[in-house]
């Protein structure tokens, strides 16, 4: 019997959700499509759970075109109504919009920064922060590195990037190592 973070259901609860944790939940990602997407599906999680998202996420892959940036800009008004009716994703006109205003944004920091992943992972200095918490209260939800990135992100014009948002991200893509010490991922991905 494993030991998992606090957070986790049962696994006879919801085995999608545990097999998240287990596999991808703090695993460093430097991909830069799959950032986008995490930062895309993060601020789609806003005011809803992780759950939510999760059983939505392979819709969101296809709605998106598999979050490619050069494919979602050109996103108009046909498309927008298409994905408002599109009960496979959260149908909420801000998110919505603001994934096509943050793909703009994504190639805008590609071509300014060389790369998206790299300006990204340069808040925590290109590696992941190795957290030793014992317990999932004193897990943050907002940190001095992710309230940075906030307000880059925020000055470069992307939305639903609040502080909470990144640092969720920040936990998602691997940035940062907030497994609880009991919970057994917490070594495997500090080593």
């Amino acid at each position: 019997m494993k030991t998992r973070c606090a957070w986790v259901p049962s696994i006879e609860k919801n085995p999608e959700y545990v097999a998240y944790h287990d596999q991808e939940w703090g695993v460093p990602i430097y991909d830069e499509q799959k950032l986008f997407s995490f930062l895309i599906l993060e601020g789609a999680q806003a005011g809803l759970n992780w759950a939510t998202i999760l059983k939505k996420r392979k819709s969101y892959n296809e709605a998106f075109d598999h979050f490619d940036a050069q494919k979602i800009v050109h996103y108009d008004d046909k498309k927008k109504n298409s994905l408002l009716q599109n009960a496979g994703i959260v149908r909420n006109r801000l998110k919505i919009e603001a994934t096509i205003h943050n793909a703009k944004g994504f190639l805008k920091l590609q071509e300014e920064q060389g790369s998206f992943g790299q300006y990204l992972w340069s808040f925590v200095e290109g590696k992941p922060l190795q957290n030793s918490w014992q317990d999932i209260s004193q897990v943050p939800v907002s940190t001095k590195q992710s309230d940075e990135m906030s307000k880059a992100l925020k000055s470069k014009g992307f939305k639903f990037v609040g502080t909470t948002i990144c640092y969720a991200f920040m936990q998602a893509v691997g940035m940062v190592n907030d497994h609880t010490t009991d919970c057994y991922r917490h070594q495997e991905l500090k080593d």
